[in-house]
């Protein structure tokens, strides 16, 4: 039985590095025999705002991603890294989509939860312009750390390889094409 992977690129702009990522991601997976869904957050057409759409419905392209995400078996997020986190519209989808009742539901009494997606597993690529090193030495590799345990280990599931890349505005073309051959590899060993 082929693995079920759902693919999500969480940047807002179409034609990125994060698109070329999650490209040779897919090539990899599919060259295994996965099954692949993919979103781009390009393409999503949703309201960003949580005040606003925390008492409204989904929108048909968050109940798309809730749908992928319940389908698959593992997940590969790809985003790039701004101040710190994820673009704010990614983090919207997380906001809105990772809802209690889909994602995990609270016990009615004392401070716990379901992880209601339990079972899964997470790969993620993260493109920054901050070098990896510094980003761990200064920072803490605080979005690495908030993506595996507040945000995927909240609701069930496994982060098995995070990577974070950079520095993209200091990469020449040989090293782009290491991530990309990098991100193909992982598609591989994920199927």
């Amino acid at each position: 039985m082929s693995r079920k992977i759902f693919i999500w690129v969480a940047h807002p702009k179409p034609a990125s590095l994060c698109a070329a990522l999650a490209d040779a991601y897919e090539a990899g997976a599919r060259s295994e025999g996965a099954d692949i869904r993919r979103l781009d957050l390009a393409d999503m057409d949703f309201n960003g705002s949580t005040e606003v759409a925390k008492h409204s419905p989904l929108e048909s392209d968050l109940i798309a991603w809730q749908e992928a995400l319940a389908w698959c078996d593992h997940v590969m997020i790809v985003h790039p890294y701004w101040w710190g986190a994820m673009p704010a519209r990614a983090k919207a989808v997380l906001d809105r989509a990772l809802s209690s009742g889909f994602a995990f539901k609270y016990h009615e009494r004392g401070m716990g939860w379901d992880k209601l997606l339990k079972g899964r597993t997470a790969d993620a690529l993260i493109t920054s312009d901050t070098p990896p090193l510094l980003d761990t030495i200064l920072y803490r590799k605080p979005g690495r750390r908030v993506l595996r345990n507040q945000v995927l280990g909240f609701v069930g599931i496994r982060m098995r390889k995070i990577v974070q890349l950079g520095s993209v505005k200091l990469a020449n073309p040989q090293r782009l094409g290491t991530w990309i051959e990098r991100a193909h590899t992982m598609g591989r060993k994920a199927a």
